[in-house]
């Protein structure tokens, strides 16, 4: 098999956060040797449920689903995978139970999460609030936005597995009496850096928001604290959002009408990104298969390679369930939930690309077409490989009572399907990331490896311009100041239709496609919409009603600028005409 090439930038990611060291901090690995140690690691569940002839096959196999850059799995699968700390998980959601005892036994979980690289996910719904009586003490709640400072603050001194800062998901009931303190929360630009948070809203709140009705305010006793205009609410959720980019919202019972292990109890809170709800004490294993990989040529035009996509989706399955068998596990309270429903979340990367290379524009009704059909056929397969795998290897053992059972679907794994960010994976496989539209032609990513700063300049953009006959130099000029080709002269409008970025496109078509995947991911799908500085408050709050209208499971909007130091900005600056965005080497040659 033909192996893909990696970008300078890819080497630089894998150099700071994944290939081994020495004792002198000297890298001692190359990209293949990584991809083999995954491999081989992975693969150790072949020989513990199988044999070694086994083992040595899905070593093989897998090797090559990583090397070709086809799919990749989630970082602390990367990162551990073969070594000795062994945690491969990237999802986990902890309960926090309302007491010193419960919180502070959620805190050294969190931590002996992080320090392992898996991101937490909490929901502080169960502390009393602020000043009710602590009849122990006879002394008052200080409420759970207080508790939440000691979690960011600990999560500060934590690195997610040496090589990276931790990241939490702060989840609060919309009905919990300190919401308004929660949602004003990070209004200072400065408070919960290492947090997302997202209020868990319901059904009721968003009809009552609808119809101008009123807000019960329940304390985790049950009793009515108060009462507050839902659209009061709602507007201060889009209003801090507005400002600040959180908090989005968790639509609990879209989630638990998907939750295929009710019996268990009811999600409320889900990993930091949003992609997969959680039960307490569930982890999740995480991987994307690169959509540009997925193309061949018919009748001389790209299109998808279904027979090479379900191929994959199969084999990339089978290599999250064997996850699950090799990991190390934090706790046994993550070890006893994790194995019980065996959760994994395939998604995609890259979806951008392809839908350029299939000539169809991120802002048009084929590109949600386009999403729908191709997640449609993802799930279809990813189910057919959980059905296999649970033919040879038993369902998942918390299966009976669930509502799988219910349907009389045998699979090994509860969950089959998310769409994580694919932040980092997505450098590493050169291609877009997740199902995100390109955010720029051009562009400065900070906060990646330290306080390095990635520059990037999309490589598509170069091969078609060239393939037009244009003179790439000229236009390069003015997509380095800018990031964009909407204002470029001499560009025909055929072109600035498909290298259409994530602030020209309109909120409703992000959450349209963001709804077409939702439609056939059993977990969700994380996702940002990008709105442009001009923004209003009233165009946060039209986004966020209409993320619930369409089903959604939960919402992300940033309004580009509104953060001191964000990931992600416009243009590249004079910096990047000095740098070499063509650099490519072989994964088993790159001198790093």
């Amino acid at each position: 098999m033909e192996k893909m090439t990696l970008s300078q930038n890819a080497l630089r990611v894998l150099e700071a956060r994944y290939l081994r060291r020495n004792q002198d901090r000297r890298i001692v690995e190359t990209p293949a040797e990584l991809f083999e140690s995954v491999a081989r690691g992975v693969a150790f569940a072949e020989l513990l449920l199988g044999s070694a002839s086994k083992a040595r096959y899905w070593e093989e196999k897998y090797y090559d689903l990583m090397s070709s850059l086809d799919f990749l799995p989630n970082t602390p699968t990367l990162m551990n995978a073969g070594k000795p700390l062994g945690q491969l998980s990237a999802c986990f959601v902890l309960p926090v139970e309302d007491s010193i005892e419960g919180i502070f036994d959620a805190l050294k979980n969190m931590a002996l999460v992080q320090r392992t690289g898996g991101g937490t996910g909490f929901s502080f719904s169960r502390l009393r609030p602020k000043g009710d009586i602590v009849q122990s003490t006879a002394g008052e709640s200080s409420g759970p936005v207080s508790f939440m400072k000691i979690f960011d603050c600990a999560t500060d001194n934590i690195k997610q597995g040496g090589k990276r800062r931790g990241a939490n998901m702060g989840v609060l009931r919309v009905d919990h009496p300190d919401i308004l303190e929660f949602i004003w929360a990070k209004r200072d630009g400065a408070s919960f850096r290492n947090f997302n948070l997202s209020v868990g809203v319901t059904d009721d709140f968003m009809n009552a928001v609808k119809e101008d009705g009123e807000l019960n305010l329940v304390d985790p006793a049950g009793r009515v604290k108060g009462s507050l205009l839902a659209r009061a609410v709602f507007q201060a959720i889009a209003e801090a959002a507005w400002l600040s980019g959180d908090p989005g919202l968790v639509f609990l019972d879209a989630i638990n009408r998907a939750n295929p292990t009710p019996h268990l109890g009811a999600i409320e809170a889900t990993n930091p990104c949003g992609e997969i709800p959680l039960l307490p004490y569930e982890s999740c294993n995480l991987g994307s298969l690169n959509l540009a990989h997925m193309l061949r040529a018919e009748n001389g035009r790209p299109a998808v390679d279904w027979e090479k996509l379900g191929s994959t989706v199969h084999t990339a399955t089978r290599f999250l369930d064997d996850v699950i068998e090799v990991s190390k596990y934090p706790i046994p309270e993550i070890e006893k939930m994790t194995r019980g429903n065996r959760k994994i979340g395939l998604g995609v990367m890259g979806f951008a690309e392809t839908l350029i290379r299939l000539g169809i524009s991120y802002d048009s009704g084929e590109a949600v077409q386009t999403a729908e059909k191709i997640m449609h056929f993802i799930a279809l397969e990813a189910e057919e490989a959980s059905k296999a795998l649970a033919e040879e290897r038993g369902v998942f053992s918390r299966w009976k009572g669930s509502a799988l059972e219910a349907k009389g679907i045998k699979v090994r794994n509860a969950t089959r399907t998310a769409i994580a960010p694919t932040g980092t994976i997505g450098i590493i496989a050169g291609t877009s990331p997740s199902i995100e539209p390109l955010f720029a032609l051009a562009y400065r990513r900070s906060h990646v490896l330290g306080e390095q700063t990635l520059f990037e300049v999309n490589p598509l953009l170069l091969e078609f311009l060239d393939r037009h006959g244009l003179k790439a130099q000229e236009i390069l000029d003015q997509v380095l100041r800018k990031g964009s080709i909407r204002d470029a002269v001499g560009i025909p409008e055929e072109l600035k239709h498909l290298f259409v970025t994530a602030l020209e496109i309109p909120a409703k078509q992000h959450l349209q496609i963001q709804a077409a995947f939702q439609r056939h991911v059993d977990n969700s799908v994380s996702k940002t919409v990008n709105l442009p500085h001009e923004a209003t408050i009233q165009d946060v709050a039209d986004t966020y009603r209409l993320a619930w209208e369409l089903g959604l499971k939960g919402i992300t909007i940033y309004r580009y600028g509104t953060k001191s130091a964000q990931v992600l900005e416009l243009g590249v600056g004079e910096e990047a005409h000095h740098y070499d965005h063509a650099s490519r080497c072989d994964p088993g040659e790159c001198k790093v």
